[in-house]
Formats: structure tokens, sequence, C-alpha cells
């Protein structure tokens, strides 16, 4: 791989400098992370046939949205003591506690993980949001996920399942399929009338996130019969020996709960190539998940502020092997 710069040359800015140019004011880290979830790209295209109209939006903020985002930076006690409550290291759950804070606070949420049992008290499915149908008297249900995942590799015919979880353990396509098939079907069973308090008039899924690929492949445009949003956030992947290291840059490590927001560390924090090799050495003596990186420049209005340009990540020398073994066992068994 050819050495590049940490930041994006010609006219076009990537999707982190957009981020840092329009909430360069922001500080709060859970702010950041919940603007982010609200003002990025949907990971999904909410018009492509496979969806069959059941993808949501949130859509483009208003100016109030932007005024209390501010706000809420400035004082951030109210989110964080949301957070706080039964705190959880999954960012799936981080994600949904950001989300349910804003729909409260918007007065959107009707309510959330509201559970549905059967007659034998077994456990049929639960609603991630019950959230005011703008359009009719009702109750929209969402299904809302934040999720990563990596183009094993790029082929002409693939399927959702060429993307897979840095864990392997999931793939686009088949979370996609759980989500369509089972978990957007629950207000149709018998046992979730009586769990409503409003009739659920649509359903629909809620998806952000960013896709990594390789290098080669980041700027590829994907077949429109994926489904996924052309202005998705997308990131690199590679192993540490290929990794364009470039000394002018500063690196961050993205523990699990920063991987949502385009990362803002103080200088400090930030990693030169040595330690950023040291430092992902010791996490794969540690365990065999792929690691997220930020590749970061120093801010221009405050020199002791890094700010990502780029993310990717760095996965262990076995991994992309088994990564071709779980798509090609999800090709046999389609």
């Amino acid at each position: 791989m050819a050495e590049s710069s940490p930041l994006v040359s010609g006219a076009s800015l990537s999707y982190q400098q957009r981020f840092h140019q329009r909430w360069h004011n922001l500080r709060d880290p859970h702010v950041r992370a919940l603007t982010w979830l609200l003002e990025a790209p949907d990971l999904l295209d909410a018009y492509a046939p496979r969806w069959g109209g059941r993808i949501a939006a949130l859509g483009p903020l208003s100016e109030m949205d932007v005024t209390w985002l501010h706000a809420l930076d400035g004082n951030p006690r109210l989110l964080h003591a949301q957070l706080m409550q039964q705190p959880s290291a999954r960012l799936g759950r981080y994600a949904e506690k950001l989300m349910t804070f804003y729909l409260q606070q918007t007065q959107r949420l009707i309510s959330h993980n509201v559970q549905v049992r059967d007659d034998a008290n077994v456990t049929i499915g639960e609603f991630d949001f019950l959230v005011h149908d703008a359009l009719h008297a009702g109750a929209e249900h969402w299904e809302f996920a934040t999720k990563f995942y990596l183009l094993e590799s790029y082929r002409v015919q693939m399927g959702a399942d060429a993307f897979v979880g840095p864990n392997l353990a999931d793939s686009l396509g088949a979370k996609m399929d759980k989500i369509m098939q089972q978990q957007l079907m629950l207000s149709q069973h018998p046992a979730a009338g009586r769990y409503l308090t409003q009739a659920v008039t649509h359903a629909a899924a809620l998806v952000k996130g960013w896709l990594f690929y390789r290098e080669q492949d980041i700027d590829t445009v994907l077949p429109p019969a994926l489904g996924v949003a052309a202005g998705h956030c997308r990131g690199f992947w590679c192993e540490l020996a290929e990794l364009a290291l470039n000394p002018e840059a500063h690196y961050l490590v993205l523990p699990r709960l920063e991987w949502l927001a385009p990362a803002r560390a103080p200088l400090a924090q930030a990693l030169s190539v040595t330690q950023l090799k040291e430092a992902i050495g010791l996490l794969f003596q540690q365990t065999l998940a792929p690691v997220l990186i930020a590749v970061c420049a120093v801010a221009e209005a405050d020199g002791s502020v890094v700010l990502e340009q780029r993310r990717g990540f760095i996965v262990p020398d076995d991994w992309r092997g088994k990564a071709a073994q779980r798509v090609q066992h999800a090709i046999v068994h389609y």
C-alpha cells in the first residue's frame, strides 16, 4: 500500500472533515456521538426496492435541533445522567440510550425496549422504539441498529453477506434479513396488542454505521441491488504490515464506545507510528479482534487537539482467511 497523507487531497472532503467543520464547537464526546447518530448518512438506501419502503430516516436536522445540540454540549448533565443509568460496554446499547434521550427530549417517543411475551410468558420479541407517527394517528415501530461491517472482497456479483462484522459473528445480509423478516413483523403477532397503547401504522429499520473496504476498493460504487446508501460513511481495513504509516500523522486507538463520531482528542493522547505498532501488537496478544484506529491531524484552530481524518480496522494476520470462509459459508447456505 502506498504511503498516503492523513489529509484528503483535492477539492473533496472526507465525511470526517465535513463533520469537524460543521460541529467544530462541540466538545463533549457523548454530545458528539449523539450528533453523529442524528446527522450521519443512513447506512441503507430508503428507496432501494429490496427494503420495500421499510427504512426509517431522521431527515435533515432542523435549526432547532442544531441550537439544542450546541446548548446540550454546554450543559450535558441530563444526558450524562441518562447514560449512567445501567451503564453498558455494548456499543449498540450506548447508541440506543443516546437515541432514546433525543426522542424523549423532542417528545417523539411513546416507549422503548417493550418486550412482548406470549401467554406462556415466553419472550416473542422487543420493540426498540415506538414513536409518534407524524402523518397518521398511531405509532411507528423502529428497529434501531448501529453496525460496522468490512467488505471481505469486492466482486461484480456479490451479496450483502460479503460485508462481515469485525468479530465475524454476523454479516450485513444476515442482520437485515433478521430485521426485515422477523423483528419488523412483531406488531403482527397476536400477543403484541396488549403491549401497545396505539396501533402500529408502520414498521421500519433505522440503521446507522460505517462500512470498511480494502484500500483499493474504498471508492467502489456498490451494486444498487445491495440496498446500501451511496453516501454512507466509509473507512479502510488492512493488516498491520499493510498500513500506510505516515510519520507526520497522529493515531488513536478507538475504544468500542468511541466508534460512532469522528474522533477528537487531546494531542497528548495521540500515538506516534512506533507507539501505534506497539499498542496494536499488545492488543493482538490479548484478543484476535480487529482494532479500530483513527488517522488524525492536528486541528488548525487548536494545536493541542487532533481530529480524525480517516479511520480503519487493523485486522490480525489470519482474519482475512476466516472472513473468506465466513462469506463462502453464507453463499453455500443461501
